[in-house]
């Protein structure tokens, strides 16, 4: 009973590992997926890095980032510089301030002036 208990443990443990996994293939493997089905898009970028690609109806589309890692740095630094600020009573006050001014110009400075159009 034993030899049979730890057999069919084995073989419940080791069955899932061997059988393939019914996945999709990633988005950028080539011939599957988005692009099988409508067809390869052809991305160019400009000299800043912003990508960008002709869509079927003949207008213009870029992808750039959103400024959240700005959002996130410029949020800490305002709040340490808030913080070595404000001086007197707990604080707190100063922190939020610089926290919230560092994450707006953060976020402002991380996306740049570049606009997709």
């Amino acid at each position: 009973m034993r030899k049979t208990l730890i057999a069919a443990t084995l073989a419940a443990v080791a069955l899932p590992a061997i059988t393939p996994v019914m996945a999709d293939p990633p988005r950028w493997a080539p011939a599957h997926g988005y692009r099988n089905k409508h067809g390869d898009i052809d991305y160019r970028r400009t000299d800043n890095g912003i990508r960008y690609w002709r869509g079927e109806d003949g207008r213009y589309y870029c992808r750039r980032g959103d400024g959240t890692v700005g959002l996130l740095v410029g949020a800490a630094l305002g709040a340490l510089l808030g913080r070595a600020i404000d001086t007197h009573g707990e604080r707190v006050t100063g922190t939020v301030l610089g926290a919230a001014a560092g994450a707006l110009i953060g976020n402002e400075l991380a996306k740049g002036p570049t606009r997709c159009r």
